[in-house]
């Protein structure tokens, strides 16, 4: 298989996406018995948001980014805006007309970033949501939005399952490649390497990358593995040590 194939729209299939499609799925398809919430978690940079908004794409879910100074007011704001939805007055008119809709549609609520409803105190505004609607709903959050939630014992046994992001794999790698260095080949040792010094991080590992697609084009090389890169830096996220 070549790399272009691991590629689609412009989204490498990486295995974040497909967790964070299949948890959705679980949702969508669950028994009437069940709860509707799904979360996943993870470190920044595991590729999260990115899924997510493929996977609301895919899934025709409506998704919104949650901002730190939302207040309920604006969530329920938002979310209205992605419905096309004109907001009512109040915020329990406008949850109702979120919930209606959610319910009319069938179609999935993604809430990212939930840390920041969290924080503003916003929890059991989503638990109203979900029970006005019982919709599949995919939170996505840092890496203790677990932990956060279990002080909201109602909203934390609505969580159908938990899914913690993975950090990214050789295999990720070979699939971001024709989408951040299409016109170089990176061999596999230094692939290797790069996945190593990412954290985790499928970003750190997009950025570096986008440097050796740079170098590459002004060395003129087509193909570069781990000697040929030498001593050159690569980004590991840490900030750069004094020169003396």
């Amino acid at each position: 298989m070549s790399n272009e194939s691991y590629a689609i729209n412009g989204i490498a299939d990486i295995v974040n996406l497909s967790l964070c499609d299949v948890a959705l799925e679980r949702a969508m398809s669950r028994t009437n018995s069940l709860p509707g919430m799904v979360c996943m978690y993870g470190p920044s940079g595991f590729g999260k948001s990115v899924s997510a908004t493929h996977v609301a794409n895919r899934r025709r879910a409506y998704y919104v980014q949650a901002k730190s100074v939302w207040t309920k007011k604006a969530t329920l704001k938002a979310i209205l805006q992605e419905m096309g939805i004109r907001p009512l007055a109040t915020i329990p008119d406008m949850l109702d007309q979120a919930a209606e809709e959610l319910a009319k549609s069938g179609r999935p609520l993604i809430i990212d970033e939930m840390d920041h409803l969290v924080d503003k105190k916003a929890v059991e505004l989503i638990r109203d949501l979900y029970e006005a609607s019982q919709a599949a709903i995919l939170l996505i959050g840092e890496e203790q939005l677990p932990n956060k939630l279990k002080k909201y014992e109602r909203f934390h046994g609505r969580i159908l399952a938990w899914v913690p992001a993975q950090p990214v794999t050789l295999e990720d790698a070979k699939k971001l490649t024709p989408l951040y260095a299409p016109f170089v080949e990176i061999t596999g040792d230094l692939l290797s390497h790069i996945v190593q010094l990412s954290a985790g991080s499928v970003r750190r590992v997009a950025v570096n990358m986008e440097m050796i697609q740079e170098e590459a084009n002004e060395m003129g090389w087509s193909s570069v593995d781990k000697a040929t890169w030498g001593k050159r830096e690569l980004y590991t996220g840490e900030a750069p040590k004094r020169r003396i």
